[in-house]
């Protein structure tokens, strides 16, 4: 058995089964040249300084070549090196690749940080008059609406310059972090019931939580843990120059708090966050509710969290291999139309996929939104979940291929905020498809267990992460140092309230924060939860209302940054606003759970 679970070497992989980074370079020499021009671009753009302000004309060629030059040679040079990296995190030159990348995007933001202040300079009536001198202009009008909003919490010249170039040292943290768990960190092999060891990884725990095997599950929960406690004074040393670091750029900026300053990023009102933490808390209920079937239904005295993902309905789980699983999901994602999916398909066809685990790749899955086309890094386990996380995953390329395609260069990247919408979306027509055409109660009762999973993972499980790294903002905001011992009584306490009595909330549990990336990510999590609100909304209106609502759907999909965040979900006819979205997921949560319940009543 733990032959067949053996982890592949990168060569051991077939190459239809990985992505094809030759799209983006066809050579290394490739990468180099345009490596090289970038350089030499950044002195052009440096060239610019002090007289942004001069014509029309002299400030058009600046955004025009800062843009679409040099920015997206940058994300070519940056997107190529980290899929490259993250291939195999322990090769020194990809490593080496990696860190010129980030280097290079240093030496861009240090020669450019002199434009925010100067653009800031430019006047309105000297910008009215430049539109009408060069109409061209006229495309950067929402910049510069969106620009003049930061005037406030932006410093002088030479003071920006040197938070720009303190960007590399500024990343530390994460990226020591990122290196430590991917490339340095291993951990003992797991037990079975049978005493078969299986190797342990990030990537393999999940799913050695989720099996049926007890003793599988307490074995890889305490060996992964108790190997991150041996760590665990480095991993909070880490996690509080995260901390110190947005408490440094926040201050610097006058802004209130870090929260603050990471949410203006994306044009998104503070109350929004606040809004999500409080709608969850008042209906932790549910989730306690849930919490109490899951023990009753495993028949365990003690329900610890090695059970938390384990099946709760046997006899219905199979293997679905990735071919098997790209089918499943193309025909579930018909409802969005055939446009949609012809771009879905383009994506299975020409290897936007790096699909399987290999030894040094980088755990988990995501989306690269290199300008060529996205690229997709999964590691398929040849099950329910993986099938969900492609779907999850072709939902945010689909809405960076619609959104590159619809807008120009300034806009086409969309705002983190509505970063989850399309990806949970897919996933929720997923659900209903896989629901919609079984008739057995068994694999129904399966199925539902997989949603009420999903809301427990997205829409609680990253509440409670955002409800962590609020409280790590506010004790280092006060001068609280972020110690491995008060981290783990903040993570131990939040556990104990979201998950409830029915569950044993043990030491081991206390160190799950440092197992987290994403609590590098500046505030991210609340939008995973924030994402499913809105994307349960737009897949229900679109499973009942069709083709208008797939339009508005396409709308939204389309508009990059060209409006905020909140006004995109409204023309798609959801309110992030109001915390009626999310409160009505959590309506959802309970009627599944109360068909759940009926479904295996006794």
């Amino acid at each position: 058995m733990a032959e067949a679970k053996k982890i592949p070497q990168r060569s051991e992989i077939p190459v239809e089964y990985t992505w094809n980074t030759a799209d983006i370079y066809p050579t290394p020499e490739a990468w180099e040249k345009d490596f090289e021009k970038a350089r030499e671009l950044i002195k052009i753009l440096a060239g610019y300084a002090g007289r942004l302000g001069e014509s029309a004309g002299t400030l058009y060629e600046y955004l025009t070549l800062s843009e679409n030059t040099v920015s997206e040679l940058a994300s070519s040079l940056l997107g190529y090196a980290s899929l490259k990296h993250d291939e195999d995190t322990r090769a020194a030159e990809n490593q080496a690749l990696v860190g010129r990348g980030v280097s290079l995007l240093t030496q861009i933001q240090s020669a450019t940080a002199f434009d925010t202040p100067e653009l800031l300079k430019i006047t309105p009536e000297t910008l009215e008059r430049f539109y009408a001198e060069k109409p061209e202009l006229e495309l950067y009008r929402r910049f510069f609406t969106v620009l003049q909003a930061r005037k406030e919490h932006t410093l002088s010249d030479a003071e920006e310059k040197l938070l720009a170039a303190a960007g590399e040292i500024a990343n530390a943290p994460s990226s020591v972090y990122s290196t430590f768990t991917a490339a340095d960190l291993t951990f003992p092999d797991a037990s079975d019931k049978d005493g078969n060891a299986l190797p342990l990884s990030n990537a393999s725990f999940v799913p050695y939580e989720m099996s049926e095997d007890r003793e599988l599950r307490r074995s890889a929960y305490e060996k992964m843990y108790d190997t991150l406690g041996q760590f665990k004074n480095t991993a909070a040393a880490l996690l509080d120059a995260e901390a110190k670091k947005r408490l440094f750029y926040s201050t610097a900026r006058k802004y209130d708090s870090p929260l603050d300053a990471a949410v203006a990023s994306n044009r998104v009102p503070p109350e929004v966050y606040r809004s999500l933490v409080d709608t969850v808390n008042a209906n932790l209920d549910k989730m306690h509710r849930y919490v109490r079937l899951r023990r009753k239904l495993l028949g365990v005295d003690e329900l610890h969290m090695y059970d938390i993902y384990a099946p709760i309905v046997s006899g219905a789980g199979r293997t679905i291999s990735f071919e098997e699983a790209k089918s499943i999901v193309y025909d579930a994602l018909a409802p969005m139309g055939e446009d949609y999916r012809k771009v879905i398909q383009e994506g299975f066809d020409n290897r936007w996929i790096d699909v399987y685990e290999n030894v040094g790749k980088r755990s988990g899955g995501y989306m690269s939104g290199v300008p060529v086309h996205p690229y997709i890094l999964l590691n398929h386990k040849d099950d329910l979940d993986s099938m969900f996380t492609l779907a999850h995953e072709m939902g945010h390329a689909m809405h960076t291929y619609l959104s590159h395609k619809a807008q120009p260069w300034v806009y086409r990247d969309y705002v983190i905020f509505v970063a989850e919408v399309a990806s949970t979306c897919n996933e929720a027509l997923l659900m209903e498809h896989l629901l919609g055409k079984t008739t057995d109660k068994t694999e129904r009762a399966w199925l539902l267990n997989h949603f009420l999973e999903q809301f427990k993972g997205t829409l609680y499980r990253q509440t409670m992460f955002a409800e962590f790294e609020l409280r790590m903002g506010q004790l280092s905001t006060q001068g609280t140092p972020l110690t491995a011992e008060l981290l783990c009584a903040e993570y131990k306490a939040l556990n104990a309230k979201y998950f409830g009595p029915d569950m044993v909330t043990d030491d081991r549990i206390a160190l799950e924060w440092a197992r987290i990336p994403h609590f590098y990510y500046n505030y991210y999590v609340y939008q995973y939860a924030t994402g499913y609100s809105a994307a349960i909304a737009l897949s229900r209106r679109i499973l009942k209302e069709g083709e208008s609502a797939v339009k508005d759907m396409l709308g939204f999909l389309s508009g990059g940054r060209s409006q905020d965040p909140i006004d995109l979900l409204r023309g798609a006819g959801v309110d992030m606003a109001s915390p009626k979205p999310v409160q009505d997921a959590l309506d959802l949560f309970g009627a599944l759970l109360d068909e759940m319940e009926a479904l295996l009543a006794d």
